[in-house]
């Protein structure tokens, strides 16, 4: 049996996976070379060790906008914010600000309107019961008092009588003069006691009506208006939340909102523990503002709390630091995010480099130095995140890869 020869389809498919083999050994071999590497040069000078952080900012100084005065008194211990204009919003003085739900204070001036009219009716019988009571007690009264004279007549005509006649008309006398006299203190300690219990029933119904105007008066405050010019902030919550729409505003604080002085501005920030004994008031430090990263500021801390927190959701420790912003910028707005660079001290006249150039090996540290292609081994000092003080091995403008660069393996080591 005779085999086939190959075709020119098969000549085809061969010659396609000559060249794609070749291509493939060319990209690999020539087309991924290296490119130049980088390099950097030793610097002299000033050296800057710092701490970075996040942070906020806020308004050194602000005038807060509080809730209606009195709700402790009228025993409302807290209020939810039905409504309230939007953060950031430029308001006049007197201008609406907040509607606080008025639902427990419109329930509790129902129940004390209920109150007040049953101890305004009390209050209309007690003194009508009164009236009438003290009306019979001075009939009571005349009608001894008309006894007591005819007794009185009875022993003056009884001259003329016998002797027994007339002690029997005496003793009928000063039986009248005695219950005449009973008559009166009965009539003072009735009225008396009549007048105790007219001031008991009308001090519960005053107080009453004033427990309802002071209500009353307090309500007003439920719609809430800005006290002078100037932009509106949410209030913090202790874990930072904002007190919007649906917030509950508590009556110990009775702050709604507040209206920053934005003439004055900080940066909250807070320092972990490993960093915070490095921070001291009076520190230099560099702001960078995120919404607006082509502008920098310059700041100084102001505070550095003894005592630190909790961060949520973490086992760490923070101590909050307070930084001073020292220009004035009409673009800078409470709750931006800040970067703080905090210098912590200043090292003078030192030779420096990127801390990328520094390698190490064996516990050496060394850098590829460009001048002689060697490895050059050097002596480090501190460091801050992006460059390192190199004490011994290097000059003011020697010239270093940032990485090891092509062959770098079969470089010397050049030794201190």
């Amino acid at each position: 049996m005779s085999i086939p020869k190959p075709g020119r389809k098969f000549w085809y498919i061969i010659t396609i996976t000559i060249i794609a083999i070749a291509a493939s050994w060319y990209y690999f071999s020539n087309g991924r070379q290296k490119g130049p590497s980088v390099t950097s040069k030793v610097e002299f000078g000033n050296f800057s060790i710092n701490v970075t952080t996040s942070g906020e900012l806020e308004a050194k100084n602000s005038e807060n906008i509080l809730g209606p005065p009195g709700l402790r008194e009228v025993r409302i211990w807290q209020v939810q914010i039905s409504d309230i204009i939007p953060e950031g919003s430029i308001v006049d003085s007197g201008q609406y600000i907040a509607t606080l739900d008025r639902t427990e204070i419109t329930n509790r001036m129902k129940d004390l309107e209920s109150e007040l009219e049953k101890l305004e009716s009390q209050f209309i019988k007690t003194k009508l019961d009164t009236s009438m009571d003290m009306r019979a007690a001075r009939e009571e009264l005349i009608n001894l008092k008309y006894a007591l004279e005819e007794r009185q007549i009875t022993v003056d005509q009884s001259i003329y009588e016998p002797p027994a006649t007339q002690r029997q008309a005496k003793i009928e006398l000063e039986k009248s003069q005695r219950a005449y006299e009973q008559a009166e203190k009965n009539y003072k300690l009735r009225s008396d006691k009549n007048n105790a219990n007219m001031q008991e029933v009308y001090a519960s119904y005053s107080q009453a009506q004033r427990r309802l105007e002071q209500i009353r008066d307090v309500l007003k405050g439920f719609t809430v208006t800005a006290p002078k010019p100037g932009m509106l902030i949410y209030k913090r919550n202790w874990d930072g939340s904002k007190m919007g729409i649906g917030a509950t505003m508590s009556s110990w604080e009775n702050v709604v909102a507040t209206l920053p002085n934005l003439t004055e501005m900080m940066s909250k920030t807070y320092v972990n523990e490993i960093d915070i004994s490095k921070i001291k008031i009076g520190q230099k430090v560099e702001i960078g503002v995120d919404a607006f990263p082509e502008m920098k500021y310059s700041g100084e801390v102001t505070e550095v709390a003894n005592i630190g927190e909790q961060m949520r959701n973490s086992n760490a420790k923070v101590f909050e630091v307070k930084i001073r912003v020292h220009e004035f910028d009409s673009i800078l707005r409470p709750a931006m995010t800040t970067k703080n660079i905090i210098i912590t001290s200043i090292i003078p006249d030192v030779l420096y480099l990127p801390i990328e150039c520094v390698h190490t090996a064996d516990t050496i540290s060394f850098v590829y130095r460009v001048s002689g292609q060697v490895r050059q081994q050097i002596k480090t000092g501190v460091s801050n995140e992006n460059q390192i003080i190199v004490k011994e091995g290097l000059k003011q403008g020697d010239e270093v890869y940032l990485s090891p660069p092509e062959n770098a393996i079969n470089w010397k080591l050049s030794t201190l």
